[in-house]
């Protein structure tokens, strides 16, 4: 007697896109492809600028009473969060293998 609930519309889902560091090919150990490499990670720390920059513009105007939905401020705060976790990761493993790489004998 309960009826289906119907399907949500993905509001605000942006497609996955290939990232830049893939390898796709021979010329995947070109000095283009490490350029590539380190614009993929200078974009996404100046991304994490931008999303700690909108979740504290956020935060401020539901601390002044001047922001209507209190759910953009926390789903601000969470990517933020989500976002400043993986750069950690990831420099965390960067800063491992290069630990990996200066203990190999040549």
């Amino acid at each position: 007697m309960s009826t289906p609930i119907g399907a949500v519309p993905p509001v605000g889902v942006n497609p996955l896109a290939t990232l830049s560091f893939e390898p796709g090919g021979a010329d995947a150990a070109s000095p283009a492809a490490a350029g590539s490499f380190a614009t993929s990670l200078t974009g996404a720390v100046e991304n994490l600028q931008q999303l700690q920059s909108t979740s504290n513009e956020l935060a401020v105007q539901a601390v002044t009473g001047d922001l209507q939905d209190i759910h953009q401020a926390m789903i601000a705060s969470a990517r933020a969060s989500v976002t400043l976790d993986l750069v950690v990761a990831v420099r965390d493993r960067s800063v491992a293998a290069f630990n990996d790489i200066m203990r190999m004998q040549a």
